[in-house]
């Protein structure tokens, strides 16, 4: 419990803390306004694109996934990636590690104390980012029984529910990227690399989930899965995505953090 503590402790004291949640703060109020000023209505059927973006006019319970849907495939990652880099790079970057480790503590509950903090932090922030969307969206435009994806229609409570376990797999999502980051923190003692390689290897599995040349490879790429959310808005709800969703998401994350220890208890503190 030291360790845990000592770690959200250390995160209250960043200011880039506070710069995260406030930009997960503002944007559902900047996507709300945007719409409340404009005068689009539902998009043409050949235009494409998340339709539900352009119903929250009518109804403000929208305004939670379209912020969602904006920011699950780079601010979020972005988030994640800050956090789990500063686990350990960030602290071989300030010349702190080397002292947490002269102490008698155990690595590997150390790496998971910084793990489990860093994916707190995220948890924070889509809290935030889901309050905040609700209110955005309650103030506005008022909440109002929710059409599903599939054209059924549920009950405002029912609605947030969904909306709420959309919230939490965004969140398990995120977790496969907290991993990646925390594992290339152990390879580096600068923070900003950590943030660099876990981010471009995000960007590199995006762009080959974005080309059907590269199908083969969609069934391994977590990032392919990020979007599967959207199949609890299907009435009945489509398990298969979600299951292998969250199938590769555990192993992404088993292997990672796995990989983060292995390295991590033979790291040289003294480079």
């Amino acid at each position: 419990m030291s360790h845990l503590r000592r770690e959200f402790v250390k995160i209250l004291f960043q200011k880039r803390t506070y710069f995260g949640w406030a930009g997960l703060f503002l944007i559902p109020w900047l996507i709300t306004i945007a719409m409340r000023l404009s005068n689009e209505g539902p998009p043409p059927p050949d235009q494409g694109g998340p339709e539900f973006v352009f119903l929250i006019t009518s109804n403000g319970l929208y305004v939670a996934l379209a912020s969602l849907f904006a920011l699950v495939n780079f601010l979020l990652p972005l988030l994640a990636s800050m956090s789990g880099s500063q686990t350990i790079a960030g602290e071989a970057e300030n010349g702190t590690l080397r002292t947490v480790l002269m102490q008698p503590v155990r690595r590997g509950a150390l790496l998971m104390a910084k793990w489990f903090i860093a994916n707190v932090y995220i948890a924070i922030g889509l809290i935030i980012l889901l309050v905040s969307a609700l209110a955005a969206g309650g103030a506005f435009f008022g909440f109002d029984r929710m059409m599903l994806f599939s054209g059924q229609t549920v009950s405002v409570g029912h609605g947030i529910g969904l909306i709420c376990v959309a919230y939490l797999f965004a969140f398990l999502a995120m977790a496969t990227v907290v991993s990646l980051a925390v594992t290339f923190s152990t390879l580096t003692n600068s923070g900003l690399t950590a943030v660099a390689a876990a981010l471009v290897l995000v960007i590199v599995m995006l762009v080959l989930g974005g080309f059907s040349v590269f199908d083969f490879l969609e069934p391994y790429l977590f990032t392919s899965h990020f979007d599967a959310w959207v199949n609890f808005f299907q009435s009945p709800i489509e398990w298969a995505p979600i299951g292998e969703a969250l199938l590769n998401f555990a192993v992404w994350i088993v292997g990672l953090t796995t990989v983060a220890w292995l390295i991590f208890r033979r790291k040289d503190i003294l480079s």
